[in-house]
């Protein structure tokens, strides 16, 4: 009976909890977001699947020569630094 109290109760918290989101109207706000967002992704142009390994060499070369570049200047005033002290 335990278990079955604990089912109920929850059912009760739950529904409750719907019944106050739908009366004060904010399932039919979510369902207008979803509805809006849906249309706006339909609207969208999807890149191809060769756009899109393009664009992550692109990206993995511009993060490899970013990389390459911070070492290269971290190093240079490392040098600097310990050539002063």
């Amino acid at each position: 009976m335990n278990e079955f109290s604990r089912i109920i109760i929850w059912c009760v918290l739950i529904g409750g909890a719907f019944i106050w989101l739908w009366r004060s109207g904010q399932l039919a706000r979510f369902t207008a977001y979803v509805e809006a967002t849906q249309e706006e992704l339909r609207k969208c142009t999807w890149p191809t699947w060769e756009e899109l390994k393009g664009s992550t060499v692109v990206v993995a070369v511009s993060i490899v020569l970013l990389g390459a570049f911070t070492f290269a200047v971290d190093f240079v005033c490392s040098l600097f630094v310990r050539w002063i002290t």
